[in-house]
């Protein structure tokens, strides 16, 4: 009896003891949980109906959408409906991503689409891939905008570069009664909140379909084989560390980025969806990963076309002066060493004007005889040459009467290296210089390019690029 009553007494110590344990590991399972669910950036469900692809499913058959995420930081199980298209079969070198949404005024979707594929040649269109979101909460516009753009570039869906996609309103966050920074209207608040939102489902799901990723928006008209022109600036920064490249100065259109850096600018995004607009954000996350300067690349590849934005139809009459239709055939402005007897103005240094980036030379009010010059590392065949000088807010600060000359012959020491016989090419017109069959012009290889000033002038000078191309030719 006595060992029974022992027996009973260890049993009761024993669930006595049990419970708070169980309770602890409870609680470590759901901390697990959570960490796992915050480790997770927008999970993506991309399904996909077993109709043909170029036939969007109508609403009752859109696959089943997981249920609302109330933590939306660690957002997951979104469900992306494929509307036209399929899962693309292998990596690309570069995907192309826009967003859409119904405008009350003018649509440029279709424009855009026939503009990237237009600008590009065969074998670029091997190497991208287009992913289109149509990010409107109205079902019936999506459908039939889905079936337009699968009538239209249907041979480009079964080619498999081009996929339409949306996102069901369910998966969305709160887009009412949201904080007015700014002091931006309700209904503006709303609009950039929700398309912060846009954007992140775009860059999640486009993560792992090429190794370079642009982001561009429904109204855009693109250079001509544009992709060549990014791959060879990609090409030149090699060994150097970017977050974003720059191919266009307006808003978000033209920004440039590697593919694995997408799902943590989509976190960035749906994190900080309501504080302020998407182009903000995309300079702050810049920042964050320690890239501080913009990098910015000039001819811009990337237009905005259209008159109307998407926000209540208001006008957007924006354009990008830098923009150039044929800027396939970017300069190659090889190696050289930059100087000037000008005054320089801060650190507008010479050097400057030569780069690629969006920068320029800037000098106090040359005097007649002032020069600025550019000593090859060696002599070089040309084929064209480009100066233009002012920007868009000092148009007065070109050069107003000045020459562009080519030397051969160098002497001197390194610093004061320079031609010791220049010839003439011809004198700038309203500030602008270019000139094109330079090989067939001169006939010896050059080694130093010069702007002379011919009468001096009272307001300073920007040099704002100097664009030099090379030729193979050999000269007759």
């Amino acid at each position: 009896r006595h060992s029974l009553k022992q027996l009973e007494k260890m049993r009761c110590l024993r669930k006595r003891s049990a419970v708070p344990f169980l309770g602890l590991l409870v609680l470590c399972l759901l901390f697990v949980n959570l960490y796992m669910e915050d480790g997770h950036v927008l999970d993506g469900d991309k399904q996909q109906p077993s109709e043909a692809a170029t036939h969007p499913p109508g609403p009752e058959r859109s696959p089943h959408a997981a249920p609302p995420v109330s933590n939306f930081s660690a957002a997951r199980n979104i469900s992306y409906h494929y509307l036209a298209g399929t899962p693309l079969p292998r990596k690309r070198y570069l995907t192309i991503g826009l967003s859409s949404v119904k405008r009350k005024k003018g649509n440029y979707l279709l424009e855009t689409i026939k503009s990237i594929f237009e600008q590009s040649s065969y074998e670029e269109l091997k190497e991208i891939a287009v992913v289109v979101q149509l990010a409107d909460f109205d079902w019936a516009w999506c459908a039939g905008m889905a079936q337009d753009i699968s009538q239209r570039f249907a041979h480009h869906i079964i080619a498999g570069r081009l996929l339409v996609i949306h996102v069901p309103e369910e998966h969305y966050p709160v887009l009412e009664g949201l904080k007015r920074n700014y002091n931006d209207p309700a209904e503006r608040v709303k609009f950039r909140s929700k398309q912060n939102v846009d954007y992140a489902f775009l860059l999640n799901f486009c993560a792992n379909l090429s190794d370079y990723y642009v982001m561009l928006e429904d109204d855009v008209r693109c250079s001509r084989n544009f992709l060549t022109a990014v791959k060879k600036v990609i090409t030149s920064r090699e060994g150097s560390y970017w977050v974003t490249l720059e191919f266009s100065k307006l808003g978000y259109i033209g920004k440039l980025y590697h593919s694995h850096d997408l799902p943590r600018l989509a976190h960035f995004l749906l994190m900080f969806y309501q504080e302020m607009p998407c182009d903000w954000l995309l300079i702050h996350f810049r920042g964050l990963l320690a890239q501080k300067e913009v990098i910015r690349f000039k001819p811009s590849l990337f237009q905005h076309m259209g008159y109307y934005s998407s926000y209540k139809g208001a006008e957007n009459k924006l354009k990008d002066d830098d923009f150039e239709e044929e800027s396939f055939d970017i300069p190659d402005n090889p190696p050289a060493n930059l100087h000037t007897n000008m005054n320089v103005f801060e650190n507008y240094e010479a050097s400057k004007a030569y780069s690629s980036g969006d920068e320029y030379f800037w000098g106090k009010a040359p005097a007649t005889g002032d020069f600025y010059g550019a000593v090859f590392e060696k002599p070089i065949k040309i084929s064209k040459i480009k100066v233009v000088t002012g920007t868009e807010d000092r148009q007065n600060d070109i050069l107003h009467h000045g020459a562009l000359e080519v030397g051969e012959k160098v002497v001197g020491s390194k610093k004061g290296r320079q031609c010791s016989r220049y010839l003439r090419l011809g004198e700038f017109r309203n500030g602008k210089f270019e000139v094109t069959d330079v090989e067939h012009k001169v006939l010896f290889d050059v080694s130093c390019v010069r702007i002379v000033v011919t009468k001096s002038q009272k307001e300073w000078l920007i040099i704002r690029s100097i664009s030099i191309w090379t030729s193979q030719t050999p000269n007759p």
